[in-house]
């Protein structure tokens, strides 16, 4: 029983509770939060910074909605930062919704909408710039929202989000939202070192539960046994994972053999009627189990109830071939009031979009399949398409969306089922498998809360997917969060026009990279020390009293080395003569060759090589014996002893034409004349390996042995004990060292690459040293680097240069906007052509060609400070935003190309931001005023003539 003070104080926490925002806030839901979520919104309350880590649809918006919350009930202003353009639209019009639009704006480089409210929705590149200079909307700033935050391990967006976190004003409190990571609590670690106290709130729970499965032609079976094997029902103890499903396994192996049984018959249809069914039909593959249809996986889903379903194709021209596929199928999964309305809203979506370009975007049939309930969402789909196909399908009218793994980044479109056509995918150099990370993300868009009671992955069984692989990466539910920060130009010429040089390399060992390395370093430290201490250990063990027996290890050691290099050296030797001798061979020619122990003659049937390029040899021995020799198998090589005439005609494996062979091989031996020359050009081979270029080894080899000789220890009559304690010494020895070695490559990696950095800026003229006494020089930002501080794009200091050098000075604005083009434009491997092309004796063609050749300049430099090459210029798109920004129509730029209007759009838009940035450059930040000036005029120009027809479509 409780005691009346015990009761009183409860009484009082209560009424604390109850006048809180926090229960000012929740009243306004119509369910109850979770624990997890309480407890960062009590953590938010107390004025600390939080870090919530939770699987993705666990509802963990909720906290960064309640700093909002916050910030309106306290006057101040709260920044909602997300990684992209169409997550932060998106989160606008929530919170416009929820707050009124007169509370709420939106910035994202090439959208603003009332960007003075006390609530603003951007992108984290916009606060990143606001930060550099010193914007004014930073004043009465009380909360930042960093919605998924584990975006700082991208490799390009990444050291944004590290940029705003180190730079945020502290008073400023920071909700950073994460997907589940392995190493929240390291994460949080650092959060409280450079933001202070920070609360860490995790939780692996999802709302709604993931049933995982694999589609096994179509058979839907789940991928873990119903009931746990035993007595004890307890997961698998070697892997943590809960049983596999054996009917599942048994499924998936029947299928393979089905599958093989097919070919083998196939195989022997074709060779009926022939002599043999060998060779097999050219192009003729192994026995392979393939996917399902996709139809037959909508059809399957559909009866199952399974649907609405997201399939992601990891390929833009996969998901509109699936679209193509399952419409020509016939699929059609709406009802008729359900086509009407969808037709309703593709009306007043698409309104604005002229007649004359619905054709050149294949509007009708992309309408037609969402009416039959089916749509393609990825980055190169027109925006106001996107838009469409995002509203349709949250309203639960289009029913399967085929979608790359973009669509997996923040964007609200849960369904109930998530299927995975394939666990491979691109990585921009090579197909790779996913990580569990990967896995995660994108199953984790199955299951809508408050709607389903289960969310269902489905994985397609195909010949390179085994139950167990799927497991794997479904059983690992996190992934460890690792740092992608790096310092670039824009950001060391901010930090040096703001503070000291020593207090920037401070400022950037404080970053996240630089605290997981250090904490890398503490751990090889104790490893490096234990690797000290069992040194000292066997140096005790082997200490003589006739001398330092570390000096005799250390030359033993060399010793065998020098010992093992010639060893190599002699097999390099004689497999590079022996790849000799098989090289110069021909059909018919008779040669000797080691079988075993004895060496055998053989004639020559056939010669040529294998994948790498190793020689390959036929041979038909005299013991009937058909065999392929390489310089692995014969590495002392073959001698060409004579010749036999064997016509093409004559097939080895036939038994007559084989011993008819052997026979004439035979006679050829015994009659003398191969054997004697063989003896002789066996002779001449052996005069020709001996001069192998060893001898300078041979030489260090010999002087070793004598200095070994004439040390004291080997006197020592414990030599050989001692000797064996020496060669542990000897590894240990190299593993300390090798230990130090990453110690010191470790400690200060940020700072060496700023410094790398500065040095590309110094000798272009960015920075400039400055002699103040100090023993390191003071680094002055000049008028170019003022400029340079003021772009913000990957290829910021090509984009400074060509300002600097006035590169686009006398261009007018369509042609400014083709010569900025190549500033901004990355092309995918896929694509071969880009619109039309830029005539090389062009003015534009000219500005191109020096753009090329200022990025091969910075390349020199940058290979000079040994850091990573920048992206040069690709004009592969000028002709193309040439065209368009002279009013062309968008058929005749995207005729034959390979870009879709999507990514048309996609890169205009980024180009906008560009122009945007040099259009604002004010004439005081350079030592050419005048000429800056009339180029920002340009750019203006040049803005206008680019954002017009398509790329103005888009809603928010």
């Amino acid at each position: 029983m409780p005691s009346a003070a015990e009761r009183y104080a409860a009484a009082r926490r209560r009424q604390a509770a109850a006048n809180s925002e926090l229960s000012r806030f929740a009243t306004s839901y119509d369910f109850p939060f979770d624990d997890f979520q309480v407890q960062g919104c009590q953590a938010l309350e107390r004025g600390e910074g939080v870090l919530v880590a939770a699987p993705t649809g666990a509802g963990k918006t909720i906290v960064g909605e309640f700093a909002v919350h916050l910030g309106l009930a306290r006057g101040l202003k709260t920044f909602y930062t997300t990684p992209i353009k169409a997550l932060s639209n998106q989160k606008y019009l929530d919170l416009a919704a929820r707050h009124g639009q007169e509370a709420v704006g939106l910035l994202t480089g090439d959208t603003s909408v009332n960007p003075h409210a006390q609530v603003v929705v951007m992108t984290t590149e916009v606060l990143r710039n606001m930060l550099y200079s010193g914007s004014r909307s930073l004043e009465g700033l009380g909360f930042v929202v960093m919605d998924e935050v584990h975006y700082l391990a991208d490799r390009f967006r990444g050291p944004v989000w590290e940029e705003v976190i180190i730079h945020l004003d502290p008073a400023v409190q920071v909700v950073s939202l994460s997907a589940t990571v392995s190493n929240a609590e390291e994460f949080g670690d650092w959060l409280g070192q450079v933001r202070g106290t920070t609360a860490v709130v995790v939780s692996e729970h999802r709302p709604v539960p993931l049933t995982q499965h694999i589609m096994v032609g179509r058979h839907l079976m789940d991928l873990y046994a119903a009931e746990p094997p035993g007595p004890t029902g307890s997961p698998d103890t070697d892997t943590g994972t809960p049983p596999l499903n054996p009917d599942l396994v048994r499924a998936v192996k029947n299928a393979r053999r089905a599958a093989a049984s097919e070919q083998t018959a196939r195989s022997q249809t074709w060779g009926r009627g022939r002599r043999t069914t060998w060779p097999a039909p050219a192009g003729a593959r192994a026995a392979r189990l393939r996917p399902p249809s996709r139809t037959t996986v909508i059809s399957v889903l559909d009866q199952a109830h399974l649907l609405p379903a997201i399939v992601f194709v990891f390929s833009r021209n996969g998901c509109e071939q699936a679209v193509r596929q399952v419409v020509a199928g016939g699929a059609d999964l709406t009802t008729r009031a359900q086509a009407r309305q969808i037709e309703e809203v593709i009306e007043r979506r698409t309104a604005a979009v002229p007649e004359g370009d619905l054709a050149v975007l294949g509007f009708h049939s992309w309408a037609h399949a969402l009416q039959r309930g089916v749509a393609a969402h990825h980055a190169g789909l027109l925006p106001v398409f996107k838009e469409t196909v995002e509203e349709l399908f949250s309203a639960g009218l289009v029913k399967v969306v085929y979608a790359t793994e973009t669509l997996a980044l923040g964007i609200n479109m849960p369904a109930r089922t998530v299927v995975l056509e394939s666990l491979r995918k691109w990585n921009g150099s090579g197909h790779v498998q996913l990580t569990p990370g990967e896995y995660t993300q994108l199953t984790g868009r199955a299951g809508r809360r408050g709607i389903d009671t289960q969310g269902h992955a489905v994985v397609l069984a195909a010949d390179q997917v085994e139950p167990q692989v799927v497991a794997s990466l479904a059983s690992r539910r996190t992934y460890p969060l690792v740092s992608a920060f790096r310092p670039t130009y824009n950001m060391a010429v901010n930090l040096l026009g703001r503070t000291s040089r020593a207090r920037a390399r401070e400022v950037l060992e404080s970053s996240f990279a630089q605290f997981q390395a250090d904490r890398g370093v503490v751990e090889l430290a104790a490893q490096a020390r234990r690797a000290r201490q069992g040194l000292a250990a066997l140096e005790r063990q082997m200490e003589c009293s006739h001398g330092d027996f570390r000096e005799y290890a250390m030359l033993r050691q060399r010793l065998g080395e020098v010992q093992a290099e010639l060893a190599r050296a002699n097999r390099e030797g004689r497999r590079s003569n022996a790849r000799h001798s098989m090289e110069s061979l021909r059909r018919g020619d008779v040669v000797v060759y080691p079988r075993g122990r004895r060496r055998r003659h053989g004639v020559v049937l056939g010669t040529g090589t294998d994948q790498t390029g190793v020689p390959l040899l036929e041979v038909l021995g005299e013991d009937s014996r058909l065999v392929t020799l390489t310089p692995d198998t014969a590495p002392d090589g073959v001698v060409r002893v004579g010749a036999l005439t064997v016509a093409d005609t004559v097939d080895p494996r036939r038994p007559r034409q084989r011993d008819r062979l052997v026979r004439r091989l035979v006679d050829a031996i015994r009659s003398g004349d191969l054997a004697q020359d063989g003896r002789r050009r066996r002779r001449t081979r052996a005069g020709e390996q001996t001069d192998d270029g060893t001898g300078t080894d041979v030489g260090q080899v010999q002087a070793l042995c004598h200095e070994l000789r004439n040390h004291p220890c080997h006197a020592c009559p414990d030599r050989e004990e001692h000797a064996r304690v020496g060669r542990r010494w000897a590894k240990a020895l190299v593993t300390s060292e090798r230990l130090q070695e990453r110690i010191q490559a470790r400690t200060g990696t940020i700072a060496r690459l700023f410094e790398a950095v500065c040095e590309v800026l110094t000798a272009l003229g960015y920075l400039e040293p400055v002699d103040r006494g100090h023993p390191e020089r003071e680094l002055r930002v000049t008028a170019a680097g003022r400029v340079l501080s003021r772009v913000y794009a990957e290829r910021d200091l090509l984009i400074a240069q060509c300002l600097r050098e006035g590169l686009w000075e006398d261009l007018g604005p369509a042609e400014l906007a083709g010569a900025v083009s190549a500033c901004v434009y990355e092309p995918r491997a896929a694509v071969r052509s880009v619109g039309p092309a830029v005539s090389p004796g062009s003015r534009l063609g000219e500005v191109l060609r020096a753009e090329l050749d200022l990025s091969r300049r910075i390349h020199d430099l940058e290979s000079l400070a040994q850091i990573e090459s920048s992206s040069g210029a690709e004009p592969a798109l000028a002709g193309a935003v040439l065209t368009w920004a002279q009013g062309a129509h968008l058929a005749q730029v995207l005729e034959d190309s390979d870009l879709t209007a999507g990514d048309f759009v996609r890169w205009c838009k980024q180009l906008l931001d560009v122009l945007g940035q040099i259009s604002a450059l004010e004439p005081a930040l350079s030592d050419r005023d005048t000429a800056l000036a009339v180029l920002a005029h340009s750019a203006a120009q040049a803005s206008s003539a680019v954002n017009r027809g398509v790329l103005a479509w888009s809603a928010l």
